[in-house]
């Protein structure tokens, strides 16, 4: 398959990205350490977990107004200023290079997607399957046509498979114009990239800084925590944020797990690093990707919270199908 080429920077060698201040991802020899090694604690989920919630969105939030529609995992609806935006969206069964084996679905979509309004753009944060999931996008392609935002290389694997699937690749530090004084910056982000064994970090992976009527939205769709940096220097740059977007899920064992995913109490640090005013919670209770209860995330989301004397209203954990406005 077709990879990204272009000229070097601080976080590409010509051939791999990488992140400065970050990690690299784990070796095969690790990862078969923790699938087959000794002492392994696997959670196991419930068959199904549906969500008492389903939201049928309206057509369109005009005016000061940000409307957050929680579909599940990392997909959301963002409606503001007249424009529909999914982030990281997957109606997809199971999130996989296959149709016929790994991580299932264990509740349906907060939203059907024959209820989606009409949408104008997309984000996709990085290659992983349980973010960038191409039959989704071919389906919103066939759809509505949507723009489709996405870090540098993305564009080429969604294109390989769809070629009508209209993605627009950037780098960290770009801001792309959305529309109707809408914005959002790609940033750098504590994480790795692939799709199979031979493409590691040959696209890359990004948070967002999304700018709004209602103030600036930090969506981060996965990340580890490491010291904090990554969070500490989008306050800095972006600051003050209105509203972050964090994730809370897919974090057990850690050793394995911390250099890419924060578990609550660290996704709580990021929360006081990057200052928002307030914070949902995502990446959490839809796809068992690693070992923790599918209530685990959640339920530690509290203790931490409490631990840190932050109150529990500022950084709510979500069902799909739940909707919160700002």
């Amino acid at each position: 398959m077709k990879t990204y080429s272009g000229p070097t920077s601080d976080h590409f060698d010509g051939e791999h990205f990488f992140d400065p201040n970050g990690a690299p991802p784990k070796s095969l020899r690790e990862v078969l350490r923790w699938q087959f090694g000794g002492g392994r604690q696997r959670q196991v989920w419930p068959e199904w977990a549906p969500s008492p919630f389903a939201d049928t969105p309206p057509p369109r939030v005009a005016g000061d107004k940000v409307r957050f529609s929680f579909v599940g995992h990392a997909s959301w609806l963002i409606q503001t200023a007249g424009l529909n935006i999914l982030v990281d969206p997957v109606w997809s069964e199971r999130v996989s290079p296959v149709s016929w084996g790994g991580p299932k679905r264990h509740n349906d979509p907060g939203i059907a997607f024959d209820a989606l309004p009409p949408i104008d753009l997309v984000l996709v944060s990085h290659g992983h399957y349980d973010h960038l999931d191409v039959a989704t996008l071919s389906k919103l392609a066939a759809k509505f046509a949507p723009r489709v935002i996405t870090p540098l290389g993305n564009d080429l694997t969604m294109r390989a498979a769809d070629d009508t699937i209209r993605a627009e690749a950037f780098d960290w530090q770009d801001r792309v114009e959305l529309g109707n004084n809408v914005a959002v910056t790609l940033v750098p982000t504590r994480h790795w990239s692939a799709r199979g064994l031979f493409d590691r970090n040959k696209a890359l992976w990004a948070s967002f800084v999304m700018e709004t009527p209602a103030g600036k939205i930090y969506i981060v769709c996965d990340s580890g925590y490491g010291d904090g940096g990554h969070f500490r220097r989008v306050a800095e740059a972006h600051g003050p944020l209105r509203l972050a977007i964090l994730p809370i899920g897919a974090y057990e064992p850690r050793w394995f797990m911390r250099d890419q995913h924060m578990n609550p109490p660290d996704a709580v640090k990021a929360l006081a690093d990057c200052g928002a005013e307030q914070a949902l919670a995502h990446h959490h209770g839809t796809f068992q990707l690693t070992d923790e209860a599918i209530d685990a995330p959640a339920t530690a989301l509290g203790v931490a919270l409490d631990e840190a004397r932050v109150p529990r209203e500022r950084f709510v954990a979500l069902k799909p199908g739940q909707v919160v406005e700002i």
